[in-house]
């Protein structure tokens, strides 16, 4: 497809966008999600969900339960659809408080909690690079209660080559391909896919909106990491797929110049490992407290009181805490950026957000870490099942590696040089 064929084909005027409704997908609902008011109606939303998530997650990673029931609770609650700007319906609330929405869900389920991270990512890759009528169609779909996946990876080469490609022909527009680590793309109506497409003697890429139960669409259920057990994130294959002109959305000139789709993605991965370790510290303060012995030499006769169990307890806290100021901090500068996007303002959010998520990596681990050296040998008895909160933020931590994070933070403070632009920062 040359360039100018693509162009061609996205500029078409639509005038029936709803002639590609799908209407049939399973799982859709009887009647509209419910809708959030504001910032403050949002965390209490969360607050509330997270208290019936917690009840049953040791038993749906235990046996990989996925979470069917829960992340329909999830996206009826309106939540997924309260960082829609407010002139489509949505409450448009702040970075902050879509970071924050994760923290309190990652908590109770680090799997529940990273479900929706490509969901607000397509969000954010709609609300800069959709057409108004893109804007129309797929926000109203996800105000009703849809929900978006991903397939956007891809695994078994050494380069980070695009194997997923669009064509045009003579029938249509066509996607092949396969993709990895697809999180949510087992619970979604519709898969945003990343695929290459020839133009100009180069490669540049799309985000195609694919229907979850398009004609040559193959999901499968085969992530079986350690942890992160029931995020559905498997293989996604597209043998010759059609779509619609109306689904595809330009990507990779919205990384050729200065936009905040990188650092708000970050900032969600950010809150899901500060979510988990703060999730594993509340395990820990009871466990502690009702079932750890004290060391024969600290003289006390409660866990509770061991002085060097208190520091400990006392440097984990420290270290969430300043993990949770960095996170909000790293949202405001989103928030800005959205508000005056320019060169420096999205560098300036991508080292604020690199900063968070460096901190909330390594506090995430320490939580995680130290509620077994704290609590001793008895936790890690399978009946406890203290270890998920461990092989949660393992996995989940190794999403985008935290030592190139400190290099670009480096460069910036040291050199001035600005961050690459590429999501993964």
């Amino acid at each position: 497809m040359t360039n100018a064929n693509l162009k061609d084909v996205l500029d078409t005027d639509i005038t029936d966008i709803e002639r590609e409704a799908t209407d049939s997908f399973p799982g859709r609902f009887s009647h509209r999600a419910d809708r959030i008011d504001d910032d403050a109606h949002a965390i209490a939303t969360a607050d509330a969900l997270a208290l019936s998530f917690a009840k049953n997650a040791v038993q749906r990673d235990r046996n990989r339960i996925l979470p069917w029931e829960e992340v329909n609770q999830f996206s009826q609650s309106g939540l997924w659809a309260a960082s829609i700007p407010r002139e489509y319906g949505g409450a448009g609330i702040r970075a902050a408080t879509v970071a924050r929405i994760f923290a309190i869900i990652s908590a109770a389920d680090g799997s529940l909690g990273h479900i929706p991270q490509n969901h607000f990512y397509a969000l954010e890759v709609l609300r800069i690079a959709g057409t108004e009528s893109q804007k129309q169609y797929f926000y109203r779909r996800v105000l009703d209660g849809e929900r978006f996946g991903n397939a956007l990876a891809e695994i078994g080469h050494k380069d980070f080559k695009r194997r997923t490609h669009l064509e045009r022909t003579d029938s249509g527009i066509y996607v092949t391909g396969r993709k990895f680590y697809c999180t949510g793309a087992l619970f979604a109506h519709w898969i945003p896919t990343l695929v290459s497409v020839q133009e100009a003697l180069s490669d540049t890429t799309y985000l195609v909106f694919i229907p979850a139960n398009a004609t040559g669409v193959t999901i499968t259920d085969d992530w079986d990491g350690f942890g992160q057990r029931v995020t559905g994130s498997g293989s996604v294959a597209f043998d010759h797929v059609q779509v619609q002109p109306e689904w595809i959305v330009p990507f990779q000139l919205h990384f050729d110049q200065p936009s905040t789709i990188g650092p708000h993605a970050q900032l969600l991965h950010a809150a899901i490992d500060l979510g988990i370790g703060q999730g594993a510290f509340n395990a820990m303060l009871p466990y502690i407290r009702n079932h750890s012995r004290p060391w024969i030499d600290s003289g006390v006769s409660r866990a509770a009181d061991d002085p060097l169990t208190l520091k400990e307890i006392g440097n984990v806290h420290v270290r969430l805490r300043a993990a949770q100021a960095l996170l909000n901090r790293a949202a405001q500068a989103v928030d800005s950026a959205r508000q005056d996007t320019n060169e420096a303002s999205v560098a300036a959010a991508s080292v604020a957000v690199a900063q968070a998520k460096a901190l909330c990596t390594t506090a995430g681990l320490l939580a995680a870490n130290t509620l077994f050296e704290l609590a001793g040998t008895s936790a890690t008895l399978g009946g406890h099942a203290l270890d998920r909160y461990w092989r949660n933020v393992r996995t989940h931590t190794l999403h985008d590696p935290v030592r190139w994070k400190y290099h670009a933070i480096g460069n910036y403070v040291l050199n001035g040089k600005l961050p690459p632009r590429h999501g993964a920062l």
